[in-house]
């Protein structure tokens, strides 16, 4: 005979042990209580309401719009990167607690229902236009109540390998692989601004007008100083005059060519004597003006001699600051963070699942996992110890998200029982203290 349905099973090693699986009361993911009472205080609720319309009807409006996009971007916040995983956390209690009380004992979305959402509802156009008005504003919210004055701006690209006939995926010569090509801006604190899926095959710099211009109006309306940087591919004459004519400071790293070392022809022979263990660097700036430029710019470079190599490692900057030669190459170097920022966003909420075969789903979840990601790292930012505010979003998903509880409901309370491991009572605490002391209005 089979055992029984829903008897709990008798090890053999252990006479006294019994197990059992109860996972409408069990959660591994019981740290999203805290991100939850974080968008609660960000107001990510009257967001929601503001931008997203609801043209659902009858029965199909069970489950409220903003459980739906609360699903989405919690799942990816805990490293549940398809909607295949929604099957399995309908009855998940974090997923039904930070959802609205109408979910609570009935149990959150199955995957045909988030799927309808992800790629049918928040497809269409005005649901699709409201994702990046959401995410700006959320960001928006922080900036209102604690904004330096001069504002840093990153601009780069990156590579989503794509599998099967997926609608504009193309091979890019760079990546040597079939991919999509988004294209991303982000603030120093490694916030993104503003988010583009673009066909595999375009250029680096594609659009870049449609996220940086905006972005540079917006800042500049708030009286903020704006500065800007990015790597090669960005370095293109109409970039600089755009620039220029808005009174926004930049540094853009620019492609090596014979004209620009014969300026620096002075310090591009090994030096004399013995080498030295530590590289010797040296800088320089000029004047330089391109076939393709209207006027002069100035360019910094920055040569290397390491020991053992025959040849220095060269780099050229245009910019328009006015420091020194070597605070322009320090302060372009921390351009690299951003690549950091976009390795997070692959890594921890799964910014590179784009399975969609249709191009416009997959914008729609490139732009949730955007907002995962600020959720993320606004929680990181704003409200973590000092202790561990230097986690990664992966460190925060495996030691502060993936915390087990137990769900236990009486009469008039529900009580979610926490295990003590890295999330202990005292960080708990810490943060939510942090999270209440917001200058942000609440809802």
């Amino acid at each position: 005979m089979g055992e029984r349905q829903n008897e709990p099973f008798q090890l053999s090693f252990n006479a006294s042990l019994k197990v059992d699986f109860q996972g409408s009361r069990v959660t591994s993911d019981g740290g999203l209580v805290l991100v939850r009472e974080l968008d609660e205080r960000l107001g990510l609720g009257d967001l929601i309401a503001k931008h997203l319309s609801d043209a659902r009807r009858g029965k199909n409006t069970q489950l409220p719009l903003a459980d739906l996009f609360r699903q989405s971007i919690y799942s990816r916040m805990a490293g549940y990167e398809d909607v295949n995983d929604a099957e399995r956390l309908s009855q998940d209690p974090a997923f039904r607690l930070i959802g609205s009380d109408k979910v609570w004992d009935r149990g959150v979305a199955l995957t045909s229902r988030l799927q309808t959402f992800e790629t049918e509802m928040l497809a269409e156009e005005e649901n699709f236009a409201a994702l990046a008005r959401i995410n700006r504003e959320l960001i928006g919210k922080v900036e209102a109540a604690d904004s330096p004055q001069r504002v840093v701006l990153d601009m780069d690209s990156t590579e989503i390998p794509v599998y099967g006939q997926q609608e504009n995926s193309a091979y890019n010569g760079h990546f040597e692989s079939t991919c999509y090509h988004p294209l991303l801006l982000f603030n120093r604190e490694g916030d993104c601004l503003a988010a583009k899926l673009r066909p595999g095959n375009v250029h680096s710099a594609e659009d870049w007008e449609e996220l940086l211009l905006p972005e540079i109006e917006r800042q500049q309306k708030l009286g903020k100083e704006v500065v800007f940087r990015a790597d090669a591919a960005f370095a293109k004459p109409e970039i600089y005059e755009a620039l220029e004519e808005r009174g926004v400071n930049y540094a853009i790293r620019i492609p090596a060519n014979e004209n620009l070392e014969r300026d620096i022809a002075e310090l591009l022979p090994r030096p004399v004597g013995r080498p030295s263990i530590k590289p010797l660097v040296e800088y320089k700036s000029f004047l330089y003006q391109a076939a393709s430029w209207k006027k002069a710019r100035r360019m910094v470079a920055k040569v290397e001699h390491h020991q053992g190599e025959l040849f220095p490692r060269v780099g050229f900057i245009v910019t328009n600051l006015s420091s020194p030669s070597r605070a322009v190459v320090r302060f372009y170097n921390k351009r690299g963070t951003a690549e950091q920022w976009i390795k997070e966003g692959k890594q921890a909420v799964k910014m590179t699942r784009l399975s969609c075969h249709r191009f416009r789903a997959n914008e729609v979840r490139l732009q949730l996992s955007v907002l995962a990601y600020n959720l993320g790292n606004l929680w990181r930012r704003l409200v973590l110890p000092k202790k561990i505010d230097h986690w990664s979003l992966t460190s925060l998903q495996q030691r502060l998200v993936k915390t087990g509880g137990r769900l236990v409901k009486h009469a008039r309370y529900y009580w979610l029982l926490l295990a003590e491991g890295h999330l202990t009572r005292r960080v708990f605490g810490a943060i939510l203290r942090r999270i209440w002391a917001l200058p942000l209005a609440t809802g």
